[in-house]
């Protein structure tokens, strides 16, 4: 990957950028339409959101006042937990697109396998949502489909029952949180692997002489190092800042490679106090 113009391409032909803009835990609607505008006037075309976060009607405005054609864009949203099931999911993806006021969606994910009050039988719950956004698909209100934190036993259980394949699984990686079974199984099926939270591991790194070493070789920041392993093991990142400093900062990581060795050692790191993905259930 050479520039914040590069995409992989799902399963299905659709392109997908390999840095996004992504929302989590921005619900102030200044910040989410300001934040989108920065974001895309320094060069970002990919914008993630979910019901969840509550925040899609902002996400919408900041697309319309960003000053780029909404075809230019990839727009992701995720299914609220609570929307699981067959004609909860149909009538909750247009839901989204009214919030967003959008025709399409570039991708949408079922955001959790395992949710509450469905957790006794999630096997015939996320077939049943996901028979939804197969036909959603078929109809063009969603351009992929995507699964959201599925690990092994939830991706079997979809690869096993569905008429069209996941095309994406967003997940959350970064050193310390490498999720090899869930990748390599994901990369089985032709799904292309995003990653969620890679700047997790920033402040555990601030004292790492190796890491520093590496920032100081390449004239970059932690974040920056940590981005740049993301998109060197071919993940899709998502990067989330309000401040348009960073936002520019996240995005200038095409110029510098890590070497063979300093992606080993970010890969060889464990981190007792983080915590793990099950925790994140807001994400």
């Amino acid at each position: 990957m050479e520039s914040l113009n590069d995409t992989y391409t799902l399963s299905n032909g659709v392109e997908i950028p390999v840095l996004g803009y992504g929302t989590w835990q921005v619900t102030d609607p200044n910040e989410v339409v300001e934040g989108i505008i920065a974001a895309v006037k320094a060069g970002y075309r990919h914008i993630d959101t979910a019901q969840m976060y509550g925040n899609e009607e902002y996400v919408g405005k900041g697309i319309k006042e960003c000053g780029v054609p909404r075809e230019e864009l990839f727009v992701t949203s995720k299914l609220n937990n609570k929307n699981h099931g067959y004609d909860k999911a149909r009538k909750t993806v247009q839901e989204s697109l009214d919030r967003l006021d959008l025709d399409y969606l570039d991708l949408f994910l079922i955001h959790w396998p395992v949710v509450k009050g469905n957790g006794g039988d999630w096997k015939q719950d996320n077939i049943d949502t996901w028979r939804a956004l197969e036909e959603l698909y078929d109809e063009g209100k969603l351009k992929a489909i995507g699964i959201s934190n599925f690990a092994v036993p939830h991706l079997n259980n979809i690869v096993e029952n569905c008429r069209i394949m996941p095309m994406v699984n967003q997940i959350r990686l970064h050193p310390g949180v490498t999720q090899e079974d869930t990748v390599a199984l994901s990369h089985k099926h032709n799904m292309v692997v995003e990653a969620w939270s890679p700047l997790s591991p920033m402040e555990n790194m601030e004292e790492n002489t190796k890491v520093q070493a590496m920032c100081a070789e390449h004239g970059k920041s932690i974040a920056q190092v940590l981005l740049r392993w993301s998109l060197q093991h071919g993940f899709v990142t998502l990067t989330k800042s309000v401040h348009e400093k960073r936002i520019i900062e996240n995005a200038d990581i095409f110029d510098f490679e890590l070497s063979i060795g300093d992606m080993d050692y970010l890969d060889s790191i464990k981190f007792d106090d983080l915590s793990k993905p099950d925790d994140f259930e807001d994400r």
